[in-house]
């Protein structure tokens, strides 16, 4: 139920960051065309727009990334053929990344107001906008983390069971 759940709501992300990227093109090529043919006068909202899309495709990428378990993970060691071994090797690194993420949201709330008391140059846009981006991340991050943890340890307990 619970990881059927995260597997929406990850869906959902995925279709957001694929209409993020793809909206990311216009500023991107008004940009380029303004600056190498002259046919558009140089507007500078563009550069801020495609910096505010770009900031929440980074984030919400690595939210995936954390999701998918290709993030913030190097194998230094093999996978050990010892369930209990495997069980350590993969808690530490998800324990260290739920830690960590849990950390980012926390502080992350202040980096949010921070930025909710200061506007954009070009867009007078509020910036709240992208540095909200920090906590919800790293909120993510240490659920998804501490998800995969309990699935890790689940695994365990089975392969422990099926051995005995």
């Amino acid at each position: 139920m619970i990881k059927r759940s995260l597997e929406a709501f990850c869906t959902g992300l995925r279709i957001i960051l694929a209409v993020l990227v793809g909206s990311l093109v216009i500023p991107v090529a008004m940009q380029v065309i303004a600056r190498y043919t002259g046919i558009i006068p140089v507007f500078l909202w563009t550069e801020e727009l495609a910096t505010f899309i770009f900031v929440w495709v980074v984030m919400i990428g690595s939210v995936l990334a954390v999701w998918e378990g290709t993030h913030f993970d190097v194998q230094v060691l093999p996978d050990s053929p010892n369930p209990l071994i495997l069980l350590i090797q993969k808690s530490i690194v998800l324990l260290l990344v739920g830690g960590f993420g849990f950390l980012f949201a926390w502080y992350g709330i202040e980096y949010a107001k921070f930025g909710g008391i200061q506007h954009s140059v070009m867009m007078n846009a509020n910036l709240m906008v992208t540095h909200i981006t920090v906590p919800l991340a790293g909120l993510f991050w240490g659920i998804f983390s501490l998800f995969r943890f309990v699935e890790a340890f689940q695994q365990y307990k089975a392969n422990k069971r099926a051995v005995l």
